[in-house]
């Protein structure tokens, strides 16, 4: 059934009385604020007859469209937030009032519900067809489409807000021939079944109807005819039965409501479609639903039905005693009534009955519009999840709390190709990766990306939503370097796979001196002079260090695992553990003999507190007394935490030293072309990597603009060393880092 557009009330001069239009909205005032959502459709007012600032307008005023959504969203009850920002999305996403001021006006929470919706508009852009596999993907655009819609959103008004929007266009086109079909289809692929997946009935069903009417017209017009001449006779045999029924109920003190659940137009069509019936075959155009006060009475009123009318043999469905996986929850029955004639009738509470109509219990997996996509356990629960949140708000009427419930860590990346297809990434995944997982070829000659048409590093992290862009040079090879896991160039395992493929079919003897190159080059950098490559070489299995070499060059073999293997040299004789680390390791008790540890600060004594008396193995903080060293404490220790609130620079971190893992001293050598906020970049990598600087010296020539660093690190390991290296080599002008020995 198609919802008709109600006449919005006018003043005398023709425009809308806001007031006396908010007066009649199904909203309580007690949560929201009329003085606040009037203001907000005043500047609505105000930015629709600004002329718009970018082409492509739409036809329909962005303040009527406002007043539409803002309709659809107060039947669903939603907070004031929500609605404030139905009201002025068209404004922002027209240009005409921007975000900052949309924030200065209403607050942050307003504008990030916008910025939210914004997000979700990309989905429009979209020009691939929806329902075949693309770019060596195994499901359908549509249901990867339908998936990136869930993983944008943190915020389930975020998705009720876009559902109302589309809602509002579809309405809208009737009259626009040319933009009929391009409206439809979206809504048919991707919102109506969204709005399914979240359970919201009445939305999907005018979505659902809506657009199979500018789909398939004709078949639409066929069904629309057949239910109007049958119209008369439905309505009188569905009085009669109501009669029949409600007398009954009364009759057994039963309070129920009553009424003819309308079958919708796409409903009756895709029946016959799935079970190739005529339409004098689809008995459930007459149908009863009984609304009572609880479940006991929900079986009463069941017993009274079969006692009416005999019901169908395996046409009963008890989904009270055992719920559907998403908690729809109902009785439903077939029997045959008054006149020999079929007649469906499902029985629920009032609350089960909200539930299915508003989003809680959804018919997912039950008479689905996808049932047959495939689907990851993290979607399902994501899902799941957004119909929880849904449940919650509804219950609670709450708005306070409400941005705090949305927040979940995704599993996967969705960004779109320039031609619009979305590909599905694992997440924390580059542009390399993606340039891979278009195509083979691309991924080779991969020299640069841009994203949402800016150019980033190959190593940069995509967000779903995001438009990706490959740059492409004309020789077709991969570079080395993209295998080493630490410059962090690819994270997936596919894309990986590939470009150690297309270097073990090079010729050995490349390989060879490719591999030679890279060690001679990595061992340099961390000074190992004196390496026994014939040992590396029996660490990594292989026959020769030539074998190694080629390994290595193919990049079968990581430097990181090459480095870890040179760390073992360390414990086989002497004189090689001076070529590896030969510095002292960091002493593992207190200078006392005690079993504290001061975290960077040496010379202090320390002793127990008596007030909480810690134990090896509990978390403790430190608190520097006045001539008596450094008393330790638990960490939830009630003076220590009054201290605290009253000297906090006094408080330091404390360990136990024997949970303390060995640490070197290392000295390296940075050198860089001088900038501003070099010095912070720096510490800032070194604080990222969670290494304790112990010293750092900087000589800056300025004729040259060169700065020389050196720093003292404390470092667990080589390959924590190499990691350490890479990274700061890796920033902004810095020509080259390398560690550095006492002679």
């Amino acid at each position: 059934m198609v919802k008709v557009r109600e006449d919005f009330p006018r003043l005398e001069g023709g425009n809308v009385d806001i007031a006396a239009w908010i007066a009649r909205l199904p909203v309580d005032t007690q949560v929201i604020h009329t003085d606040q959502l009037q203001r907000a459709f005043e500047m609505a007012e105000l930015c629709a007859a600004k002329p718009l600032s970018t082409a492509g307008g739409e036809d329909l005023s962005s303040f009527y469209t406002a007043l539409e959504m803002v309709e659809i969203l107060a039947d669903l009850h939603l907070d004031q937030d929500s609605l404030i920002a139905a009201t002025l999305f068209r404004a922002v996403r027209e240009n005409r009032l921007s975000l900052a001021e949309l924030e200065q006006h209403f607050g942050k929470p307003v504008a990030k519900l916008v910025d939210g919706v914004l997000g979700m508009a990309a989905i429009s852009k979209v020009n691939a067809e929806l329902d075949t596999p693309v770019l060596g993907q195994s499901e359908a655009q549509s249901e990867t489409i339908r998936k990136m819609l869930v993983a944008l959103v943190d915020d389930v008004r975020v998705a009720l807000i876009k559902l109302a929007e589309r809602t509002s266009a579809i309405r809208s086109v009737k009259n626009k021939p040319d933009k009929r079909y391009r409206v439809a289809r979206e809504v048919a692929d991707i919102y109506a079944p969204l709005a399914h997946r979240l359970g919201i009935g009445h939305i999907k069903w005018e979505l659902e109807d809506l657009s199979f009417r500018y789909l398939q017209p004709l078949a639409y017009k066929k069904i629309a005819k057949l239910l109007d001449e049958k119209r008369l006779d439905r309505q009188h045999y569905i009085e009669d039965a109501i009669d029949i029924l409600d007398k009954a109920l009364k009759a057994d003190n039963i309070q129920a409501d009553i009424a003819g659940r309308a079958k919708h137009i796409y409903s009756i069509w895709r029946k016959m479609q799935r079970k190739g019936i005529g339409f004098s075959q689809v008995y459930d155009i007459r149908a009863l639903r009984v609304l009572v006060p609880d479940a006991k009475s929900c079986y009463a009123a069941l017993g009274l039905v079969h006692g009416l009318w005999r019901n169908i043999p395996n046409e009963f469905d008890d989904y009270i005693a055992n719920p559907k996986e998403n908690g729809y929850r109902s009785l439903h029955t077939a029997v045959i009534g008054p006149d020999g004639k079929v007649l469906e009738i499902q029985i629920r509470t009032r609350t089960m009955h909200d539930e299915a109509e508003f989003g809680v219990c959804s018919h997912w997996m039950y008479k689905g519009t996808d049932r047959g996509a495939k689907t990851t356990n993290s979607y399902d629960e994501k899902i799941a999840w957004l119909r929880q949140v849904l449940d919650w708000h509804e219950e609670s009427g709450s708005n306070s709390d409400v941005a705090e419930q949305f927040t979940r860590a995704q599993d996967r990346v969705y960004v779109f190709t320039p031609d619009g297809h979305v590909v599905n990434l694992q997440n924390g995944a580059t542009p390399l990766d993606f340039a891979f997982h278009i195509h083979t070829e691309v991924g080779n000659r991969c020299r640069g990306a841009k994203v949402n048409g800016r150019i980033v590093p190959l190593t940069y992290t995509l967000k779903t939503g995001e438009r990706v862009e490959i740059l492409t040079g004309k020789d077709s090879e991969p570079r080395r370097d993209w295998l080493q896991s630490n410059l962090g160039y690819l994270k997936t395992s596919r894309a990986r796979t590939k470009v150690q493929h297309w270097f073990r079919q090079q010729a050995k003897e490349d390989n060879i001196i490719a591999g030679r190159a890279l060690l001679d080059k990595e061992f340099k950098r961390l000074a190992l002079n004196s390496i026994d490559y014939k040992f590396l070489a029996d660490q990594m299995h292989c026959a020769s260090v030539d074998d190694m070499y080629a390994a290595v060059g193919a990049g079968e073999i990581s430097m990181f695992q090459l480095i870890r293997a040179a760390n073992n040299l360390a414990g086989r004789d002497d004189d090689n553990s001076q070529s590896i680390l030969r510095l002292r390791p960091a002493s593992s008790k207190g200078n006392d003999g005690s079993q504290v540890r001061i975290s960077g600060v040496g010379n202090l004594m320390t002793y127990i507190a008596r007030c909480c008396k810690p134990l090896p193995g509990e978390a403790i903080s430190g608190y520097i007394t006045v001539g008596r060293g450094v008393s330790v404490h638990r960490q939830d220790c009630n003076k220590l935490l009054q201290l605290q609130s009253v000297e906090p620079q006094r408080i330091i971190a404390v360990d136990w030293a024997d949970a303390q893992i060995d640490t070197y001293p290392v000295d390296i050598e940075l050198t860089a072309y001088d900038r501003q906020g070099l010095l912070r970049d720096i510490t800032m990598q070194l604080a990222t990597e969670k290494v304790n600087v112990v010293s750092l010296n900087t000589v800056t020539d300025t004729a040259n603009h060169m700065a020389t660093m050196n720093i003292r690190l404390e470092i667990r390991d080589l390959a924590t060393l190499s990691d350490v290296l890479s990274r700061l080599n890796g920033l902004p002008n810095v020509v080259s880092v390398k560690r550095i020995r006492e002679s």
